[in-house]
């Protein structure tokens, strides 16, 4: 089963400062019938204007993934980590116990263009924790790269849930299939260009949350940028 969110179907809020899409009930956005898919609990497309961000907030059991696609945001929390995530970098907090932050975008001139994913974790009130890594666009070119997983993957940032994030960046008429186990969901972004999910069309800003397949054959279109979530249901 593969359904389709298009990308014109997606919440959008405009707070002046911050410009969002939000894949799943969030903030002001309420729907009992779209709260999360398996631990997937959030998917946000934001755009942050030059200069703005989210002041000192907490969080906690939750992991908090963010990829960076344009600009540069800023990160301060509670753990005294700081630093800048920069596009093709990937940032992993697991809020465990309890962790404040804040988001800024480092710049004063551009737009700073991000996603953020929260995924529910198999354990509550763990320590918190941060972690940053740099994946080159040459290793996802042409492939699914595993960035985040549950801590089996080497090279990945670890996360406290068995689910696994993967990037990839594909020319037209590449393809890619990712095989999971049974009874797990999966998730499907089309951050750029288009792709051809098993026999489902998909373009950019579309999603797919699939269930009970256990192959997935992703063909591009044009040339794409994809996320991919294996996840459990």
């Amino acid at each position: 089963m593969v359904q389709v969110i298009r990308s014109g179907e997606r919440h959008f809020a405009d707070h002046g400062w911050l410009q969002t899409y939000w894949h799943f009930s969030f903030d002001t956005y309420r729907d009992p019938k779209n709260v999360h898919w398996g631990a997937l609990r959030v998917f946000n497309d934001d755009v942050i204007q030059p200069g703005k961000g989210f002041p000192m907030h907490g969080h906690r059991d939750m992991e908090i993934i963010t990829c960076v696609l344009e600009g540069a945001l800023e990160h301060q929390d509670s753990m005294g980590n700081r630093g800048v995530i920069l596009p093709g970098e990937v940032q992993v907090m697991s809020a465990g116990s309890g962790v404040t932050h804040s988001e800024y975008n480092h710049s004063k001139e551009k737009p700073v263009h991000l996603l953020q994913l929260w995924v529910l974790p198999r354990t509550k009130s763990r320590p918190p924790r941060w972690e940053q890594k740099k994946f080159r666009s040459l290793e996802r070119a042409g492939r699914l790269l595993p960035v985040v997983s549950s801590g089996d993957v080497p090279g990945t940032l670890a996360i406290d849930q068995d689910a696994a994030i993967y990037l990839s960046s594909l020319k037209s008429g590449e393809a890619v299939v990712h095989r999971s186990r049974e009874k797990r969901k999966a998730y499907a972004f089309v951050i750029s260009g288009g792709v051809t999910l098993n026999d489902t069309t998909l373009a950019a800003g579309d999603q797919a949350r699939i269930a009970e397949e256990t192959e997935l054959r992703m063909r591009a279109s044009g040339d794409a940028e994809v996320i991919l979530l294996d996840l459990p249901a």
